[in-house]
């Protein structure tokens, strides 16, 4: 009778065992065999209660994702379906094994009653997807913890563990193990038939507004609103969870279902689907299946004890993996190491990890001034100063300790992974691993792919990223490779309009306007204009030109005003206080006249076409050179690597959000404006004028 349904009978109950590998997401078949599944207990009068749980599963990671906006929302859909089952008649025990997210944790809380394994994280992930609970969830929750804990829970996306689930009152009980659960659940039930039960006790906060301070939803908005600038989902999760607070029940849930389906209908959810499904596919390349075998990775050497370094050793300690840790000078390395210690104690006193904890992993690191320590590891990533000089001299002497297998890597950011891989007798085994700084918080690894790396190298350092809780994504080998050559145009064209006229301040709200976490020319100050200058130098080279538009930023170099770290560099820095500096628009003025540039107002529109269209242009050619494997690849490097807001999808997404034609044709009216540098600079590329011609409104080279 079913096929994703495990019913059976235990005397006087009903168990409903959940079983849609691999995480019972809430399907149509599995939602039209749960419906039937209920209606056959309920209508069983030797059936006295029911226990819903995953049978061998994860008990409900949600709904199905790959069903949103279409018909399969039908027949019935996941908010009706737990209308019913909460006015069952008989008392509903949901056992909470492994996960209760999103549609999963709203059909545990249509049950009446709740048991939850130690281990089992129960939460709302939809705000991370542009949407709100759409089955109750904005509804049930306030009612069963209170308004302001369950605004927190929704807009957190983070799920809780269980023990903060039955402090909180999402869950009335936990069991001894996960070994445990279902027998546990049994028990619970029968104690409830033998107490008298109501199917459905009473809610803990009936009125769940009753208790907050006057105004609170308008301070609670107006203390969010910068955090939340660009996003629609949080203001409908909010608005859902001011009806729970003045509404009936059922006048609730009508209205959450409008406000869903309003979020759902928007740009910011197909946005956030896209990276969604990017990320799914990112880890799937050409030749690599589950039947490649793997190199075996047990210890772990890392080149540089440096914020870099430091950072990527943490990584590969944080999941029990041995690092020895190399630097040139023994001071060097007591800092390295230092500043490892002092970043998992921060931790520490966060709540984030116990002392035991901090000391486990500071006992995995090792020091050493010594290559011949590096002789026994299976991965050695380098991570020194970005010279291919001292990338040569580090390599040839890996080639020469490290045992035959061993993958080596490198965290160049900008340079010829196959010139460093040649370098050795073994090219085959040398790979770029570009980690983000700070490496042990940025979710993003760029795996760099050259000419001769080999495919099991490429799949074990896919796999040991995703272990280490990074977002690998595989670029092939360029000058930048995917991200930083992206990040080469875009910020050209802000350098650029600051000859012609513009203010860095207007530049960079322009950017975070749009919803960047920061703008280019700050990030700059961040990351220090000595870095970006070191950078260009070889990049002059491959422009095979003189990049005027730089001029400001070289002189600023040559002054010593590197940004945040020396107190001046675009702005002035007094503490976290940035402040406009006069000297920077008299220099851009000067400039400019020795470059010849007019200067005139220049309006934000302009700022966001110029840098996002070189962007977008950028991207779209790495696509077509085979440099990226798919369009999603990019958007998830520059969503998770540089602060691109995930609510338009990438810079790929965002494009056919403005339209392919509007993009090409605003490169080409750039391009006969600007003159020179125009004719030089914007220059479209030809899967754009291709995609456009054939009347494509998405990126892709199929």
């Amino acid at each position: 009778m079913y096929t994703l349904i495990d019913y059976s009978l235990d005397n006087e109950l009903a168990l409903i065992g959940l079983s849609r590998a691999p995480v019972n997401a809430l399907g149509l078949t599995l939602r039209q065999e749960l419906q039937a599944a209920f209606r056959q207990a309920s209508s069983d009068p030797a059936v006295k209660a029911l226990v819903v749980y995953g049978r061998g599963l994860p008990f409900c990671a949600g709904a199905d994702i790959a069903e949103f906006g279409g018909a399969a929302f039908d027949a019935p859909a996941l908010p009706q379906l737990l209308i019913e089952l909460a006015g069952s008649s008989k008392p509903m025990v949901a056992a909470i094994g492994g996960l209760a997210l999103g549609g999963g944790l709203e059909l545990a809380m249509a049950c009446g009653y709740r048991i939850s394994e130690p281990k089992a994280r129960l939460g709302f992930p939809e705000i991370t997807l542009g949407l709100l609970p759409g089955a109750g969830g904005t509804q049930r929750l306030p009612r069963l913890i209170g308004a302001e804990a369950a605004l927190e829970t929704i807009l957190a996306g983070q799920p809780l563990h269980a023990e903060r689930a039955l402090e909180l009152g999402l869950a009335d009980h936990l069991a001894d193990s996960a070994d445990e659960l279902l027998d546990a659940a049994r028990a619970y039930a029968r104690e409830l038939l033998q107490a008298g039960a109501p199917a459905q006790p009473a809610y803990p906060h009936a009125e769940p507004g009753v208790a907050l301070p006057d105004n609170f939803f308008v301070d609670y908005t107006a203390k969010k609103s910068g955090q939340w600038k660009g996003q629609l989902a949080p203001h409908l999760a909010l608005e859902a969870v001011r009806i729970a607070c003045e509404q009936p029940l059922d006048v609730g849930l009508a209205r959450e279902q409008e406000l869903f389906l309003e979020a759902m209908d928007s740009p910011q959810f197909q946005a956030l689907r896209h990276l969604f499904f990017a990320e799914r596919e990112a880890g799937k390349v050409p030749g690599i299946d589950a039947s490649l075998p793997l190199r075996p990775i047990g210890k772990v050497a890392v080149i540089g004890a440096g914020t870099m370094g430091g950072g990527i050793a943490m990584n590969f300690a944080n999941i029990g993996m041995p690092v020895v840790l190399l630097e040139q000078k023994r001071e060097a390395l007591d800092r390295g190491l230092a500043q490892i210690r002092k970043n998992y104690e921060i931790s520490a006193k966060r709540g984030k990890l116990t002392q035991e904890q901090v000391e486990q992993r500071m006992a995995l690191l090792a020091g050493t001034l010594d290559y011949a320590d590096l002789a026994d590891a299976d991965l050695v990533i380098e991570a020194v100063f970005e010279s291919m000089e001292v990338k040569r001299q580090v390599f040839v002497t890996l080639d020469e300790i490290c045992k035959p297998g061993a993958i080596l890597a490198t965290n160049t950011s900008t340079l010829d992974v196959d010139q460093i891989a040649a370098f050795t007798r073994r090219p085959q085994d040398v790979i770029g691993l570009h980690f983000f700084s700070p490496a042990n918080v940025m979710r993003l690894l760029e795996v760099v792919r050259g000419k001769e790396t080999a495919l099991d190298v490429l799949a074990t350092a896919l796999k040991l990223g995703k272990q280490i809780g990074k977002l690998p994504v595989v670029s092939g080998v360029c000058y930048g490779f995917i991200g930083n050559r992206m990040l080469e145009p875009y910020a050209r064209e802000a350098h650029r309009l600051l000859l012609e006229g513009a203010t860095p301040a207007q530049i960079d709200r322009v950017l975070t306007d749009l919803g960047l976490n920061m703008g280019v020319l700050s990030m700059y100050d961040l990351v220090g204009i000595d870095v970006g200058y070191l950078i260009r130098t070889p990049l002059r080279e491959a422009l095979a030109c003189d990049p005027s538009y730089y001029r400001l930023a070289d002189e600023l170099y040559a002054l010593g005003r590197y940004g945040q770290k020396t107190g001046r560099g675009m702005y002035i820095y007094e503490g976290r206080e940035r402040h406009d500096d006069p000297e920077v628009l008299a220099m851009a003025e000067r400039l400019a006249a020795e470059l010849g540039i007019q200067r005139r107002v220049i309006s934000d529109q302009e700022i966001h076409d110029r840098c996002l269209f070189m962007l977008i242009n950028e991207g779209i050619q790495i696509l077509d050179e085979g440099i990226a494997l798919r369009a999603g690849d990019i958007d998830l490097v520059w969503t998770c690597g540089y602060g691109f807001p995930t609510w338009l999808g990438g810079p790929l997404h965002y494009a056919g959000q403005l339209g392919l034609d509007h993009v090409l044709a605003g490169i080409n009216q750039y391009r006969a404006l600007l003159g020179a540098y125009g004719e030089q600079w914007f220059k479209p590329a030809a899967l754009l004028e291709q995609l456009v011609a054939a009347g494509k409104t998405r990126i892709s080279k199929d």
